[in-house]
């Protein structure tokens, strides 16, 4: 039986009508732009993390004493900053909850990694001591996850603190920073050059797959020759050098290497 034919004429065309794909594709962009508000403000409050968590190392690098207490000035100025930074990861919680945590782990990574070697360096300047990662999670307010590879790569920078604080104080006590005296030692606790060589062993026994890791380590290991060869300089030639000499930084360039990563 052959079918039926219908014709369409103008005023069949014409007929208005809504299409149930709309309300669809509303709710679709509706969700893209609550995805992409949420982040920027991510992002937004990430730069801002990372760059207070700069000046509280900035602050932190005025310390001339290990495993002792902040001096009250340096002490004030790291506290409001750390307050701000408390503010900033507050306000994002609530985008970084369940999926989205993992979902915006990227744009929050760039603060957590500085957050951690700020709150690390100035750990280490109170108790000469590495902080763990459940005490660098413990100090994150809101619920926001501080994972495992932004608390690894954030104590690769820390490294470059170290070399930083270790030559400023050389240049200006004329011998490294070391702990307080252990059992009764005339000659103090562990120096930092020993704290740094320590890092590097315990780097250098990860297994590094990410690029970005491996070029942390590079910079790692020329951290800590820094401070190497400027213990070797001090010690064979300290007393040919003026009161208030600064080891040469651009040494390891001359040598082919590349300069670490400054501010």
């Amino acid at each position: 039986m052959a079918g039926q034919k219908h014709d369409l004429d103008d005023k069949d065309m014409d007929t208005p009508g809504v299409s149930p794909f709309i309300p669809m594709f509303e709710a679709f962009r509706d969700e893209l732009d609550e995805h992409h508000d949420r982040g920027e403000r991510i992002i937004k409050a990430s730069r801002d993390i990372t760059a207070l968590s700069k000046k509280i190392i900035f602050s932190l690098q005025r310390v001339r004493q290990l495993q002792a207490p902040i001096p009250p000035p340096i002490a004030k100025e790291v506290h409001a900053r750390n307050d701000s930074i408390n503010e900033l990861f507050t306000s994002i919680a609530p985008d970084l909850q369940g999926l989205n945590a993992w979902r915006y782990q990227k744009q929050i990574s760039g603060g957590c990694q500085e957050y951690v070697e700020a709150v690390s360096f100035r750990h280490y300047l109170e108790t000469q001591k590495l902080i763990t990662h459940q005490e660098a999670q413990n100090l994150i307010p809101g619920g926001v996850e501080l994972t495992a590879n932004d608390y690894v790569l954030g104590l690769f920078d820390l490294t470059g603190e170290l070399m930083r604080f270790g030559i400023t104080s050389m240049a200006t006590n004329g011998a490294l920073p070391r702990g307080m005296k252990v059992d009764g030692g005339e000659d103090g606790g562990q120096n930092i050059l020993a704290d740094l060589r320590a890092l590097r062993t315990s780097f250098e026994s990860l297994d590094m797959l990410r690029r970005d890791t491996k070029t942390k380590v590079g910079v790692m290991k020329q951290s800590v020759d820094k401070v190497e060869n400027a213990v070797y300089g001090m010690i064979i030639r300290g007393q040919e050098r003026p009161k208030g000499w600064v080891p040469d930084m651009i040494e390891g360039q001359e040598r082919g290497r590349e300069p670490v990563e400054g501010y």
